[in-house]
């Protein structure tokens, strides 16, 4: 039996981003779907994959093309109330062959239009690798079954062949959500947020900030309620672009719109989160006063440090942050860190290099490596986070950190310390 592969923070920062170990690179292996990365691994799972993240416009309707296998999983849409909002266009055999069914796409747009009682905002197509391997036009597609509808539409990549590519499915999909946006008189008192399709956590602290220096409207795609206010996106005077994988979504809004981006990054160590602030704040000619809410997280993380000095932590990558910034964050607070779960990549590599050189001995683990279902959990861990770590320390404490709200700067802190500050005292009462 092998056991589960795992290489640890220095020798992974030793090897390299150029030369990863074949067990870290999912496209050199067949890939393990446990039940820890179910919400995560397809882009079509749980949460907001490629198919509910193409619904976020108001009013809109998917139609996914595919054959019956790529849809097994879309009943975890049903049971969030989008069953009146997602219809099939199933594929056989010959119709992947012939790549006839292409022809057959604004058909079945009209028909879908035809059974609804009211015309949705815009029609999102849903496609799967099959396209993918095809090197379908789905531009094109588009623009055939908008000739035939009338009805806006755009195309929905669920290509997990592309996961782990410079444009991934979920960056794919954010470009096709907000690129039905049209030029309109931006507003110099407004702004748009990006980066995820909920909206932040009411309590974050960018609103209060943003509207002390005169942003009187935060545009979110996750508070649109209707296409209306959605489509108000684009009087936005620039964006705020909070997800990296929303980078190419935003950079063709400023091309096509003339909206300027400011890229941030959800860290956890409170010196980033000030220095983004204030990198900010010279960005658009503004000063944030971020004290207060600096010394807040700070006494969260204190409070906890207090009680809880002693907490070994396993860091997934089902969650609402990046599993290594977390991981250094937590170490460079002076706690211990014994396990991550995360897929590496350039994007990242630069905190497996820091993490080497405060935590060398970290594992490190791939989710989706076959070898991970000879994983026994590594004794000493108290403390988990994320859906997966939660899942496979299951006689720890742990929080999965991955709701729908999004936590972001010291509010994300605060919530995440609050979290683990109640995982570890219900644990504690638990064995009395």
């Amino acid at each position: 039996m092998t056991d589960a592969y795992y290489i640890t923070a220095a020798e992974l920062a030793k090897t390299g981003i150029d030369d990863l170990p074949t067990e870290l690179n999912s496209a050199k292996h067949m890939i393990y779907s446990s039940p820890a990365t179910l919400d995560f691994n397809s882009p079509g799972a749980r949460g907001f994959g490629v198919k509910r993240a193409g619904l976020a416009i108001p009013g809109s309707v998917m139609l996914l093309i595919a054959p019956g296998c790529c849809g097994r999983n879309t009943a975890l849409l049903n049971e969030l109330g989008y069953s009146e909002r997602f219809f099939y266009l199933m594929l056989d055999d010959t119709d992947i062959v012939t790549g006839r069914y292409i022809s057959k796409i604004p058909k079945a747009c009209a028909e879908l239009l035809e059974e609804l009682d009211e015309k949705p905002s815009v029609v999102m197509l849903c496609v799967t690798c099959v396209d993918a391997l095809l090197g379908t036009d789905m531009e094109r597609v588009c623009r055939a079954c908008e000739e035939e509808t009338g009805v806006r539409t755009a195309p929905a990549y669920m290509y997990a062949l592309t996961r782990e590519k410079r444009l991934p499915p979920m960056g794919l999909v954010r470009k096709s959500v907000y690129s039905l946006l049209e030029p309109q008189k931006r507003r110099s008192n407004e702004c748009a947020v990006m980066g995820y399709f909920s909206a932040l956590e009411d309590g974050c602290e960018l609103y209060d900030m943003l509207k002390a220096i005169g942003i009187k409207k935060v545009h979110e795609l996750g508070r649109c309620k209707t296409f209306e206010e959605y489509k108000d996106i684009s009087r936005a005077n620039f964006s705020l672009v909070l997800n990296s994988e929303a980078r190419a979504a935003a950079q063709d809004m400023q091309s096509r719109l003339g909206i300027p981006f400011i890229e941030l990054t959800r860290v956890y160590r409170l010196s980033k989160i000030h220095n983004q602030y204030m990198l900010l704040g010279q960005a658009i000619g503004s000063e944030f006063d971020d004290s207060e809410y600096y010394r807040r997280a700070e006494k969260s993380v204190n409070d906890f440090k207090e009680k809880y000095s002693d907490t070994v932590f396993a860091i997934g990558e089902s969650l609402n942050a990046d599993s290594f910034e977390l991981a250094l964050a937590l170490t460079e607070y002076g706690f211990k860190v014994a396990e991550i779960y995360g897929t590496v990549g350039e994007r990242n590599f630069v905190f497996v290099k820091k993490l080497a050189e405060v935590s060398p001995e970290t594992r490190i683990y791939s989710n989706l490596s076959p070898t991970m279902m000879n994983y026994i959990p590594m004794s000493g861990v108290t403390a988990a986070i994320g859906a997966d770590a939660v899942y496979y320390h299951k006689d720890c404490a742990g929080v999965c950190f991955n709701e729908e709200e999004q936590p972001f700067g010291y509010r994300g802190v605060e919530l995440l310390f609050e979290k683990l500050t109640k995982a570890l005292n219900d644990r504690e009462e638990s064995v009395l």
